[in-house]
């Protein structure tokens, strides 16, 4: 098999993992702000819970979730899982995801002096203007760095869609270099997540100067 033959077999497989990637981040990066305020959420029993959840999915493997997603709704409800495989996947890592991007949301805002909310108070601001217009931006500029870590893992850990035989691209890297012999298909993949990662550092790093409003 040639190195063209390579890269065409491989190439849906880069379209799916580049889905599996956007995807989680659509929906865990939202995801993670709402749990971030049922975290700090006035109601002990709302607090209490949202912690055990968090504590459940930073505490366990994203491999073990993803296949109790996926089997999950067989085993407890009998469901049918036909053509489940992939919104399975996609649950499972913006389920994961927003549990970490909660606690990076959480540990942004409680670097806000409070003396900044009585000061929009005294201003008039509501609430909601006091969130978004004030505390965000300066929560954005604080959480950045350790945003794009997450988002760098996120772009390794699609490899573990393999879990539910999905086939992303390092599960047809693994089966082209099994069928051909070849260490080849695994070289692809590395140079496939560093060019990935350098993209991601390098749009995350832009962001960061865009934020860069103290200089």
């Amino acid at each position: 098999m040639t190195l063209s033959t390579m890269l065409s077999s491989m190439g849906e497989g880069m379209l799916r993992t580049c889905a599996i990637f956007f995807l989680t981040i659509l929906f865990s990066m939202p995801l993670g702000m709402v749990i971030m305020f049922l975290r700090r959420s006035r109601f002990r029993l709302v607090r209490e819970i949202t912690k055990l959840y968090i504590a459940i999915m930073r505490g366990t493997p994203l491999m073990l979730q993803l296949l109790m997603w996926y089997f999950g709704p067989y085993y407890l409800f009998g469901m049918s899982i036909r053509g489940y495989r992939f919104p399975a996947i996609i649950i499972g890592f913006s389920m994961n995801y927003a549990a970490y991007f909660a606690e990076i949301y959480r540990g942004g805002i409680e670097t806000i002096p409070k003396g900044q909310y009585e000061a929009a108070e005294v201003l008039g601001y509501s609430k909601a203007q006091t969130f978004f217009k004030i505390i965000l931006p300066q929560v954005m500029k604080a959480i950045l760095p350790s945003v794009t870590n997450e988002i760098i893992t996120l772009v390794k850990d699609t490899s573990l869609a393999f879990t539910l035989a999905y086939n992303e691209m390092f599960s047809i890297a693994k089966q082209i270099a099994a069928s051909q012999t070849s260490f080849v298909p695994f070289i692809i993949a590395g140079v496939f997540y560093f060019i990935a990662n350098y993209a991601v550092a390098f749009v995350m790093e832009r962001i960061e100067k865009a934020f860069d409003y103290y200089k």
